[in-house]
């Protein structure tokens, strides 16, 4: 028998539309009662919601809502053909502290396929310090790149070609001296001004907002990046010189909205101090590069990208920014604040969700994190497979190769609004508290963080919001990754004989504040030997008065639970063995195994070694199984049907067989006193407190003292 197919199929005939309110009602019934808003709405830390399901419904009835990519509120791209011609900026960073073996590190990545690169310098040289001033002593080498002058910036990009590198410098309060050790460094090479690329990242809120402190007044530090700002414009047509970066305000523990409300306050605040010294409204708004994190949460992270150009395109429009010069120009980095020390192959799963969102939500510049990097100095390895996550998403899932992916989507078009729209008003109540620099030494924006970091923290802590690998599917026993840590002292001791021997005396004495162009004498300074902090002190860092706030502290998201494995990894390491729990299964396997696995996960996401001897017929098996496995803490594991008939027993038997502390496994309801009284000591249950429950428990087995603080 012959059969003939239409030559084009469809299926509607078959699979008629559903609208809304027939799926709503389907929802409903199917809810038996229980509130939609509760069951299927999420709600983000913006207090936005997040509906189930959008449709045609959700449509704002404007004919181009979003608009074009590169035109008008620049939500769909920064450029009407966005990165598909180019690609994405690869930018990798840098923090190796030996410019020898930070230079091979970047002559590897920029060969394996990274386009340009960052620069960290030390804790030393973003202070504005040498290596051989006292006051550097423990920050030498510490965090980031040991350069201190055009003679080590020269050997930290040797080989590199200039001409076609960007160069973007994390320099801390150090910005002016590290630039002009740039710059000579072009100089001494022959790159001409009209083809260097840089990005100087001076950002001088930043830094206060990261360490507390500046080592010079914000008024002075805000005047010497407008200098740097006003000279690179008009003598580097490709170099930005400002930078905005919002993982002080992320690692901190804001919101998607609160990032950008205070990236774009930061904007603003440097604007004004631009157009104060004399730039022009629309030259200054180039000069400025937004760093922005991004997390694991998807969506919103595309979400963000998205809506911080459009409020940045708003801000320049009321500013009188004509429209080809409203570009908001983004380098997204995944945050560290979503990054593990423990299980660390997990966090290639993140860096690559937050990779990929950078690259859906229109970033210019992508970093892509290294899994290693909690660890230590990264490897060849991790650097090599950080890289390559980005260029599989790139050259073989071309997510470049489509202009706004997101474009069209009415949840990301939606979300994208409500984003913008809760910015909008974090944004206006910072200019309300008199702008972004009075926001931060008042301490408002640290107390707004510090909200939103406790709700998340009690989600984290609850494990409403998990942390695979951690607080979820932990492995007590990982081999852990352990990376070899430079030897700093020996390096200082180097870097302060090197500099010893090439500081040029007529230096000195060195003073660059009546100089009629400071940056200008900055640079020929150090092109004839001047150090950076010659340089510093020269331009007035150290001298003087200096600001000083409380820092907004960074919160990994895993860091209470990375502290309670490194404990039991340190009892281990001293006692031979980890704090136990057994797992006292009660009743046949379909009535405990639900329970037991659960309790297992539970218990290693503090440390602890779990015992499953699999089920016992009755308390009397139970308890003399437990006396033979050398723990201290029973969990009680079976089903509620079983659990009224056994608890009583169990909990008596196994406090008999010398447990210090008995767990049961479930919500006990109205019989919590019964089985107190019984025996029980504690309950952990979904949504319980985990974090206080391991903690109290390790406390109680000897593992951490009484009143030790976990975070």
């Amino acid at each position: 028998m012959t059969v003939t197919f239409p030559r084009e199929l469809s299926i509607q005939d078959d699979f008629p539309p559903v609208d809304y309110d027939q799926w709503r009602s389907l929802v409903d019934k199917a809810l038996a009662g229980a509130p939609f808003e509760k069951k299927l709405v999420f709600k983000t830390y913006d207090g936005l919601a997040i509906e189930p399901l959008y449709s045609r419904r959700d449509e704002s009835g404007q004919d181009d809502p979003m608009g074009f990519p590169g035109l008008a509120n620049r939500v769909r791209g920064g450029r009407p053909l966005g990165a598909v011609r180019s690609g994405w900026d690869l930018r990798q960073e840098f923090t190796a502290p030996c410019p020898a073996a930070c230079n091979q590190a970047i002559l590897a990545d920029l060969s394996g396929g990274v386009t340009s690169i960052q620069i960290r310098l030390d804790q030393a040289a973003r202070t504005g310090l040498d290596p051989d001033d006292a006051a550097s002593a423990g920050c030498v080498g510490r965090d980031g790149v040991m350069v201190y002058g055009v003679d080590d910036m020269d050997k930290l990009l040797g080989d590199v070609q200039l001409e076609m590198v960007t160069v973007a410098l994390d320099a801390g309060a150090a910005f002016v001296p590290a630039a002009a050790a740039l710059m000579a460094t072009w100089k001494r090479r022959g790159v001409s001004p009209v083809t260097a690329k840089a990005a100087l990242n001076a950002d001088p809120l930043g830094e206060l907002a990261r360490r507390g402190t500046l080592p010079l007044e914000p008024s002075s530090a805000l005047s010497m990046m407008s200098d740097l700002a006003s000279w690179t414009s008009k003598h580097y047509p490709h170099v930005t010189s400002v930078g905005v970066d919002s993982s002080p305000y992320h690692d901190g523990g804001a919101s998607a909205a609160q990032d950008i409300a205070l990236s774009l306050a930061t904007g603003v605040e440097y604007l004004r101090a631009m157009t104060a010294a004399g730039m022009d409204v629309s030259a200054a708004a180039k000069q400025i590069l937004f760093r922005v994190s991004v997390g694991t949460e998807h969506f919103q992270a595309i979400a963000k990208l998205r809506a911080a150009r459009w409020l940045w395109s708003r801000v320049l429009e009321s500013c009188g920014v004509p429209e080809d010069s409203r570009s908001m120009q983004i380098h997204a980095r995944t945050g560290n604040r979503v990054l593990t020390k423990h299980d660390p192959y997990v966090n290639l799963l993140r860096n690559s969700v937050a990779v990929f969102a950078a690259g859906i939500g229109g970033a210019d510049a992508i970093t892509s994190v290294p899994f290693d990097v909690m660890a230590g100095l990264s490897n060849d390895f991790s650097r090599r497979v950080a890289r390559n996550s980005a260029l599989v998403l790139q050259e073989e899932s071309h997510l470049h190769r489509v202009i706004d992916p997101a474009g069209g989507s009415w949840f990301l078009d939606q979300l994208t609004e409500d984003v913008a729209g809760k910015a909008w008003e974090i944004f206006q109540e910072t200019e309300r508290q008199g702008g972004m620099l009075s926001a931060l030494t008042s301490g408002w924006v640290a107390k707004e963080i510090a909200a939103t970091a406790a709700a998340r923290a009690k989600d984290v802590a609850t494990r409403k919001r998990g942390i695979t690998g951690v607080s979820e599917f932990a492995n007590v026993g990982e081999e852990p990754v352990i990376r070899d840590a430079p030897d700093l002292e020996s390096l200082a001791g180097e870097a302060a004989d090197r500099i010893r021997g090439v500081r040029s005396a007529e230096q000195q004495t060195l003073s660059l504040d009546a100089a009629e162009d400071r940056i200008a004498a900055a640079v020929a300074a150090s092109s004839e030997g001047a150090t950076l902090g010659q340089l510093a002190a020269a331009l007035g860092l150290g001298r003087g008065q200096s600001a000083t706030i409380a820092a907004i502290e960074p919160h990994r998201l895993a860091e209470p639970f990375d502290q309670l494995r490194d404990a039991c990894d340190a009892w281990q390491d001293t006692q031979g063995k980890r704090p136990r729990v057994f797992l006292a299964n009660l009743g046949p396997v379909s009535h405990y195994s639900g329970r037991a696995t659960w309790s297992s996960n539970f218990f290693a996401a503090g440390g602890f070694e779990v015992l499953d001897r699999g089920g016992f017929e009755d308390a009397d098996a139970a308890a003399e199984a437990f006396g033979r496995a050398d723990a201290s803490i029973a969990v009680i594991c079976s089903s509620d049907k079983l659990y009224a008939d056994v608890v009583p027993a169990a909990a008596a038997k196994l406090k008999q067989a010398g447990a210090s502390s008995v767990v049961l496994a479930g919500n006990p309801g109205d019989n919590e006193q019964a089985w107190k009284a019984a025996g029980v000591d504690r309950f952990i249950f979904m949504r319980c407190d985990v974090l206080e429950t391991l903690r109290s428990l390790l406390t109680q087995v000897g593992v951490i003292e009484e009143g030790e603080p976990v975070r």
